[in-house]
C-alpha cells in the first residue's frame, strides 16, 4: 500500500478536482508495491486528498480516481461513473455521435469513450486504465448495448506510462466506416483510421454556428479534415466552397460526405501554407476562411514557435478576404492559451493592417467539458471575425 504526501500547499488544485499529482509536488512516498498499484495521497499535514494509481515511470506520479478512502474500485465503480457521464450528455440533448467520457473532466482520468451511432472508439490512456480494460468493455456492453466497441490507443502518452501503441475491435463484428449524424449532415466516421477515435467531435458545434454566415458566399474552409465545416457551410448555402487537407486521406473522406449529402464541395490536396501563398500571389479573395490546424504546439516548449505559425497563417487568411469578410479562426492546444491567442489575433491584424471585429468566443461543444482548475480540460479556442 502506497502513501503519498505532497509538498506544502500543492493539493489546492487537487481540491478544486484537478486528479494528477506530479513526482515534483511530491515530499515523500510510504509503502511499496508496483505501478499500477493504488495509492492514497494526503496534503503535507496528512489531509485525506484522494485515492488513485500510481505509475513511476511517468511524471503523473498518480492519477486520482475517486476521493473516497474506502471506495470498492471495481466494475460496478466504472459503469456508475461512465452511467453518469453519458447521463449529462443525454441531458443535452446529445444522441447520435457525442462524447461519452471526456478523461478527467468527467473523473475518470486518461479515459476516453466517443460513440459514433452504434459503435463505440475508446483510447485507454494510461496504466491503469488499461488494466481496467475488461471491466470497462463489460459496463460499456451493459450501458449501451453496442454493435461493436473499437479501441484507438495508439497515441504516443501511452509511451511515457511504459504502454505500447495498439489499435483493433475489443468487442462485436463491424465494419470500421460507420454513418453517422452531425448537425442533420450524414458523415462517413473511420473509427480505424480517423484523426483521434476516428473524428473531431469537439467542434459539432462550432460548425453549426457557421452556417448563418455562410449564405452566398464564397468560402475557404483550410485543414479540412474530414469536411466538417465545409459541409456545414453548403448547408448554409453557401455559394461556393472548397476544402484543403494535406492528406489525400481526408480529401477521399470530404468526398465520400459531399457525395453522401448531395452538397457541392471542392477539394484540394495541398500543404495550406503553400497553397494560401499561392492564391495570394494569383490575386484570390473569398468571403469567408475557415483555419482549423493541428495542434501547432503540444508542449510548453513549442508556444514561442506555435505562436508564430498561427499568427503566418492568419495573416494569410486576412489578407486573402474580401472587405468585410468572415475569418474564423481556432487553436486546440491548451498550451495556446485563449489570451495568448487573442493576443496573436491582434499582432497578425496589425501585420495584416485590417482592422478586426470579435463576432464570437467559442469553445468545445459541452460533451466536452472542462474542470475548474484544470486547464488541461479547457483547450479548445475558436473566434468568428470580421476583417475589414
Amino acid at each position: 500500500m502506497y502513501k503519498v504526501y505532497l509538498k506544502k500547499r500543492e493539493e489546492e488544485r487537487l481540491i478544486l478536482g484537478h486528479s494528477w499529482v506530479y513526482a515534483n509536488e511530491v515530499s515523500k512516498i510510504e509503502g511499496t508495491g508496483k505501478n499500477g498499484d493504488m495509492a492514497w495521497v494526503y496534503s503535507y499535514d496528512g489531509r485525506f486528498i484522494g485515492r488513485g494509481f500510481i505509475n513511476h515511470l511517468s511524471k503523473i506520479l498518480v492519477r486520482i480516481i475517486s476521493r473516497n478512502e474506502e471506495e470498492e474500485i471495481n466494475q460496478e465503480f466504472y459503469e456508475n461513473r461512465i452511467r453518469k457521464a453519458n447521463n449529462l450528455r443525454l441531458m443535452l440533448g446529445y444522441k447520435n455521435c457525442y462524447r461519452v467520457v471526456f478523461a478527467e473532466a468527467d473523473n475518470l482520468p486518461a479515459l476516453i469513450i466517443d460513440k459514433y451511432a452504434d459503435i463505440l472508439s475508446v483510447q485507454f490512456l494510461s496504466l491503469a486504465m488499461d488494466r481496467a480494460k475488461d471491466m470497462i468493455v463489460k459496463s460499456l456492453i451493459n450501458i449501451f448495448n453496442p454493435r461493436g466497441i473499437y479501441e484507438r490507443s495508439d497515441v504516443k502518452i501511452r509511451e511515457k506510462e511504459g504502454l505500447p501503441l495498439i489499435k483493433g475491435p475489443l468487442y462485436g463484428e463491424f465494419s470500421p466506416k460507420v454513418e453517422i449524424q452531425e448537425n442533420g449532415i450524414k458523415m462517413i466516421v473511420d473509427v480505424e483510421n480517423g484523426q483521434k477515435t476516428g473524428y473531431f467531435l469537439d467542434q459539432k458545434e462550432n460548425r453549426f454556428a457557421l452556417r448563418r454566415y455562410a449564405k452566398d458566399k464564397e468560402i475557404l474552409d483550410c485543414f479540412s479534415n474530414s469536411g466538417g465545416f465545409a459541409l456545414n457551410c453548403a448547408m448554409g448555402g453557401a455559394k461556393k466552397v472548397t476544402a484543403i487537407d494535406i492528406s489525400q486521406f481526408a480529401v477521399d473522406n470530404i468526398k465520400e460526405n459531399a457525395k453522401l449529402n448531395n452538397l457541392n464541395v471542392d477539394t484540394t490536396c495541398q500543404d495550406v501554407f503553400e497553397e494560401l501563398r499561392r492564391l495570394k500571389k494569383e490575386g484570390k479573395t473569398f468571403d469567408m476562411i475557415v483555419l482549423d490546424p493541428p495542434a501547432f504546439c503540444k508542449s510548453a516548449n513549442e508556444v514561442k514557435d506555435a505562436y508564430r505559425g498561427y499568427k503566418d497563417i492568419n495573416i494569410l487568411a486576412m489578407k486573402l478576404l474580401k472587405k468585410g469578410g468572415i475569418l474564423a479562426t481556432c487553436s486546440c492546444s491548451h498550451y495556446m492559451t485563449m489570451q495568448l491567442f487573442e493576443n496573436m489575433i491582434t499582432d497578425a491584424a496589425k501585420e495584416a493592417k485590417k482592422e478586426v471585429k470579435y463576432l464570437e468566443r467559442r469553445t468545445q461543444s459541452p460533451d466536452h467539458p472542462s474542470l475548474v482548475g484544470s486547464d488541461e480540460t479547457l483547450y479548445l479556442k475558436f473566434y468568428i471575425l470580421e476583417v475589414e
